[in-house]
């Protein structure tokens, strides 16, 4: 397996977001510019849908996707097996070869799992993030963030629709729809309800829900791993969300409770 420098500042982002890692914007200048066009503007699920596509498939071009005789994908298969969709919305997965640590999903049910990430995470552990993310597809959380993300970042510069027809992004606002993205975040409820989805989408898929703690457990110990400083990015991307001591907790004692062994985490 080749050797990669891995951006663990980026991990938090993966059981937070559900969106690729990119530079946080700067989000007084956000709203402030952005204020105008969230309330003149709306966006159709038709609509929403196609700008889905577009981002999806410019997240596709922009970035190294592994092929189907490579062992990440190989992988990733292997893992997902069964798993073809979420509340009736078709799921495809793909891997990116690149050294951010991080996973995504969006609305349309696209999924993206980075490859240093699966280098540093078991089996177990990887389909825990993906149970999870799969709770933020099935409540929309994916689609009310990006479609926030749309209304402020994209949108925002006079980006509109023609006929009902909604207008191509820019690679310039493609761009800046993605920064949107990586500077939101979820409640609590809604990653407690996400963590509470994940478990049971596992379970329904014969998959063993004890996933759910493994991922807990291990975004932990990358949480320890990158210091303690309070100043620090990974410290200030936690800091909104629920205790990981409490999330590795109710998942273990579900598991527990509902009769699942614990298997070997490897």
């Amino acid at each position: 397996m080749k050797i990669k420098s891995i951006k663990l500042i980026a991990v938090a982002v993966m059981l937070a977001i559900a969106t690729p890692a990119f530079a946080q914007f700067n989000k007084a200048k956000l709203i402030k510019g952005a204020g105008k066009a969230v309330q003149a503007m709306t966006i159709t699920d038709e609509q929403m849908a196609a700008y889905v596509k577009e981002y999806i498939d410019w997240m596709d071009k922009h970035n190294p996707v592994t092929g189907p005789d490579n062992e990440y994908t190989k992988r990733l298969a292997r893992l997902t097996e069964g798993l073809t969709s979420v509340e009736g919305i078709p799921l495809n997965f793909k891997v990116y070869d690149v050294i951010d640590v991080n996973a995504f999903a969006c609305p349309d049910g696209s999924v993206r799992v980075f490859s240093s990430l699966m280098d540093i995470m078991t089996d177990e552990e990887l389909l825990g993030v993906i149970g999870h993310e799969m709770g933020h597809v099935a409540h929309k959380d994916s689609k009310k963030a990006f479609r926030q993300a749309l209304l402020t970042s994209a949108l925002k510069d006079a980006v509109a629709s023609t006929n009902g027809v909604a207008a191509a992004l820019t690679d310039s606002q493609l761009g800046s729809l993605g920064e949107a993205l990586a500077s939101a975040s979820y409640s609590q409820k809604q990653e407690k309800a996400a963590d509470d989805y994940g478990y049971e989408f596992l379970k329904a898929h014969d998959k063993n829900p004890w996933a759910m703690a493994f991922s807990f457990r291990r975004l932990k110990a990358l949480q320890e791993q990158a210091g303690a400083q309070k100043t620090s990015k990974m410290n200030q991307l936690f800091s909104s969300h629920p205790d990981l001591d409490l999330r590795i907790q109710r998942m273990e004692e579900r598991a527990t409770k509902e009769g699942f062994a614990q298997p070997e985490n490897k």
